[in-house]
């Protein structure tokens, strides 16, 4: 028999419905959910800011309200990291729930990731939030004590998978094969509906409808099927499975806590309809640090956004901008970004579609320079600048903004504790074997394609892409359908060719793994987020579409391939 756990939540916000339609939809054996996510950690940090009682996700214990009877009648355990700042406080807050509704629930937690408190100790600076990204053996820990409910606080997302697995298996902490496994289970399933079409490059192929959520079906070896409820909407194939494998990685050594996961060993197969079978996961030892997530508060922030309407487009921009940065030189923002959208078309059919967005974000320590003082000398040129002038929203004072950096602690100076349903508190520790990181040896290339006439055409025509943020960091994953297209893609789509396609990253630095299996590439691109997705440095702040930007140009492509 294989293990079925299915996730409800792939984010703070995500479908509330998911976890009632994942316990009435079939069979499971543990329902799990991510909330966490870098700016998910500054949120909650700025709730604990106001209230000490607060930091956990508020969300999942509603829908606990509504489902915690309809899991224990169903014998499905829930291992969520929903805890964020404060899992003591979410267990507590079950704890009542459960008496409330007249539930025998046993309830546990996990804790030791906040290192606020040490921040100085561990030379981690003065941040608002600082959590460790945990592994899986402190839910373990509490699902071998018989807990029906874990929560935890920042484990790293593909651990509330891992640890159930690990348990039901019984696999030991060098077991790294198996774990290797079920964190490449673990990370397709746990952002939910982007491994059953959600955000999917070829969505234009399928029927996506409202897609149901995932489930891994993880067998004794850590090999699995991912699939979903019967009769749900979306899709699960090769490609949506590899696209959520592809997103937000590295290279071909993933690490975690507990194993690093071989990415560049694995295999996908079709299993049948709506099943693509995971195997081949190798694992090696974990490194011997920690990920840390520093929130601090970087200052203060505001927008305007001019609206340019019909001829001189480029004299209109420039004539607002000379205006404002003289209304503001007595004490300009510290920093003042603009950025002008052609959305404008000539001689447009609608006023809409001949207009152009002129965009200028500041950032400033003094909440009233980036407040009222930008903005209000923004709308003080309504009746003294360009023809049509006029903004798309009113003056707003200024908000605060957060900065994201990454560190790395010695896992050992990381407590991690286990919190059982009777109360007893077991320490969890480090990784008794551990390897520092390291890039593999790039592979060999094959032989490039022999082709004929070639086609220029969007590069999305022949290839699906996903990408995603870390800290400052876009990660874009780009893949192909056939063996052929990679002999073409993997030649083609050099870094100098990436920097030509997307200028914005000429000046940066960008990395490129390559990930044959797959018939895959991954590009890191260093710097292009500024100080991670609260300081909003750009457009998308979160890379999100950072991929489909590249499969909107256009290429060369040989027609074989077409």
């Amino acid at each position: 028999m294989t293990y079925r756990i299915g996730n409800a939540s792939g984010f703070y916000g995500d479908r509330f419905s998911a976890v009632r339609e994942m316990l009435t939809g079939g069979t499971l054996d543990v329902l799990t959910g991510d909330y966490l996510a870098e700016l998910t950690m500054l949120i909650l940090g700025r709730d604990r800011m106001k209230d000490a009682n607060r930091g956990y996700a508020k969300t999942f214990l509603r829908q606990m309200e509504e489902n915690l009877g309809l899991a224990r009648e169903k014998g499905v355990k829930i291992v969520a990291n929903a805890g964020g700042l404060n899992p003591a406080g979410l267990a507590d807050a079950l704890r009542e729930l459960a008496g409330r509704l007249g539930l025998d629930v046993k309830i546990a937690h996990v804790e030791g990731d906040d290192l606020v408190a040490r921040a100085d100790e561990l030379d981690l600076g003065k941040p608002l939030t600082a959590n460790a990204y945990l592994g899986a053996w402190g839910i373990v820990e509490c699902l071998n004590a018989g807990a029906d409910v874990v929560v935890t606080g920042r484990v790293t997302d593909a651990s509330v998978i891992v640890g159930p697995a690990a348990a039901h298996y019984g696999w030991a902490r060098d077991d790294f094969d198996a774990l290797a496994g079920a964190v490449a289970a673990g990370h397709v399933i746990e952002c939910g509906a982007q491994a059953t079409g959600g955000n999917y490059a070829f969505f234009t192929e399928h029927s996506l409808g409202v897609p149901g959520f995932p489930i891994a079906e993880i067998e004794a070896d850590g090999s699995s099927v991912i699939t979903k409820h019967p009769g749900t909407g979306g899709v699960v194939n090769t490609g949506t499975v590899k696209a959520q494998l592809l997103y937000e990685i590295t290279g071909a050594r993933y690490a975690g806590p507990d194993v690093t996961t071989r990415i560049d060993m694995l295999s996908l197969t079709e299993d049948g309809p709506d099943r693509v079978r995971i195997s081949g996961v190798r694992g090696e030892a974990p490194p011997p640090t920690l990920k840390v997530a520093l929130n601090t508060l970087g200052g203060f922030r505001n927008e305007t956004t001019f609206v340019l309407t019909g001829l001189d487009i480029d004299a209109k921009a420039a004539l607002v901008r000379e205006q404002l940065e003289a209304s503001l030189k007595d004490r300009p923002p510290a920093d003042v970004r603009w950025t002008l959208a052609r959305t404008d078309h000539a001689d447009a059919d609608t006023e809409q579609t001949a207009s152009a967005l002129l965009h200028v974000a500041v950032k400033d320590a003094d909440p009233k320079v980036a407040g009222r003082a930008f903005t209000g000398a923004a709308v003080e040129l309504a009746l003294a600048s360009y023809p049509g002038f006029h903004v798309t929203a009113p003056p707003s004072d200024a908000s605060p903004y957060g900065v994201y950096t990454a560190a790395y602690v010695d896992a050992r100076r990381v407590p991690h504790v286990a919190v059982l349903p009777d109360g007893m508190r077991v320490d969890i520790a480090p990784s008794a074997s551990t390897q520092d990181l390291s890039e593999v040896d790039e592979p060999a290339l094959p032989e490039p394609l022999d082709h004929g006439p070639v086609r220029r055409v969007p590069l999305g025509t022949v290839a699906g892409a996903r990408s995603g943020d870390k800290g400052g960091n876009a990660n874009l994953g780009v893949w192909v359908r056939s063996e052929a297209a990679w002999r073409w893609l993997v030649h083609r789509l050099t870094v100098a060719e990436f920097k030509l396609l997307l200028p914005e990253t000429a000046g940066l630095q960008v990395t490129r793994h390559l990930l044959p299996n797959l018939w895959a590439m991954n590009f890191v691109v260093e710097g292009i987020l500024g100080e991670g997705v609260a300081s909003q440095a750009r457009f998308d702040p979160q890379a999100k579409a950072f991929g489909e930007w590249l499969r909107s140009r256009e290429i060369d492509i040989p027609e074989v391939l077409l």
